[in-house]
C-alpha cells in the first residue's frame, strides 16, 4: 500500500523524526477510508488495529505510538507515565529516545514542539476548546527549556475559510485575551475562526516565536484529510514525534 505523510518544513536536529498520516493507503472502508487510526470512532477494530501496524511498519518506528484518550481538554501527559491510570490527555511530551508521542485528529490543529538540542519532544491536539484552555500554554510548561528555544510546526487543520464557530467562542477567546481579534472574520452574520492564527498568537505571547505550517485545509483537502466538520462520521489522521 502507498501510504503519504505531510512532514514539517521545520529546522530541528536530525534525531528528531515527525509526521502527520494522511487517508491513503490503509484497509479501513467506506466513510473510513483508508487509513483511519482513530480506535474510537465506528470503524472496525481489526481495520484499525491493521492500520496502526501498517504505519508503524512503514514508518520503522521505535515503539508502538502512545495513544492518548483525548478528551478537548488540556492535561499533558509525561512520558514514560509511571503509576497512572489510563492515557487520558490532549497532549504529551518526553525527553527519552523511542517514544512516540502521538494526537488525532479530523480538523482540529496538531501541534508539534521541539527544542534546538533536540533532547526535548511534546505534542499537542489543539481544538478550539483546548486552545481557549490553555493545552498550548500547559505544554510549553512541561517542557523545561526557555520558550524562545523551541520550535513549533502547525500540522493539518481546518482552514480558516471552513471553520464556522459561534458568536460565544469567539466571545470565549476574545475574553481569554484581545489578541485573538485578529483570527475572526464575520460574513453573512457567520462567524469564521482562523484556528492556526489563534495558535501563532498564542505561541508568540509565550515567547514562541519558531513556528511554521499551517498551510493545509482538511475540510477542503478530502483526498488527503478526514474532517469531522465536513463529513461527520469519519477516520482520523495521527500526528506522531519521536527521537532516534
Amino acid at each position: 500500500m502507498n501510504l503519504e505523510y505531510i512532514t514539517p518544513n521545520w529546522s530541528v536536529p536530525k534525531n528528531i523524526h515527525c509526521v502527520t498520516t494522511t487517508r491513503k493507503g490503509g484497509y479501513s472502508l467506506q466513510e473510513y477510508s483508508s487509513l483511519n487510526l482513530g480506535g474510537h470512532v465506528k470503524d472496525k477494530q481489526k481495520n484499525v488495529k491493521s492500520n496502526r501496524c501498517l504505519i508503524e511498519e512503514d514508518l520503522q518506528l521505535p515503539n508502538e505510538p502512545v495513544w492518548l484518550e483525548q478528551v478537548h481538554g488540556a492535561s499533558v501527559l509525561s512520558l514514560p507515565a509511571k503509576n497512572h491510570i489510563n492515557n487520558t490527555a490532549d497532549a504529551a511530551y518526553t525527553d527519552e529516545e523511542g517514544i512516540v508521542c502521538t494526537v488525532l485528529t479530523a480538523d482540529c490543529l496538531p501541534v508539534t514542539f521541539c527544542d534546538q538540542s533536540g533532547e526535548h519532544i511534546a505534542v499537542a491536539h489543539a481544538g478550539w476548546r483546548g486552545l481557549v484552555n490553555g493545552v498550548l500554554e500547559n505544554t510549553l510548561q512541561t517542557i523545561p527549556v526557555n520558550n524562545k528555544n523551541i520550535t513549533c510546526w502547525l500540522g493539518p487543520a481546518i482552514g480558516p475559510n471552513k471553520f464556522e464557530i459561534g458568536i460565544e467562542v469567539v466571545k470565549q477567546f476574545l475574553t481569554k485575551d484581545k489578541i485573538h481579534s485578529n483570527a475572526f472574520e464575520e460574513s453573512n452574520n457567520k462567524y469564521f475562526a482562523d484556528i492556526y492564527r489563534i495558535a501563532r498568537n498564542i505561541l508568540a505571547k509565550q515567547n514562541v516565536f519558531n513556528v511554521c505550517g499551517g498551510e493545509h485545509c482538511t475540510f477542503s483537502e478530502k483526498e488527503s484529510f478526514y474532517s469531522y466538520r465536513r463529513d461527520g462520521e469519519t477516520g482520523r489522521m495521527a500526528t506522531l514525534i519521536w527521537i532516534a
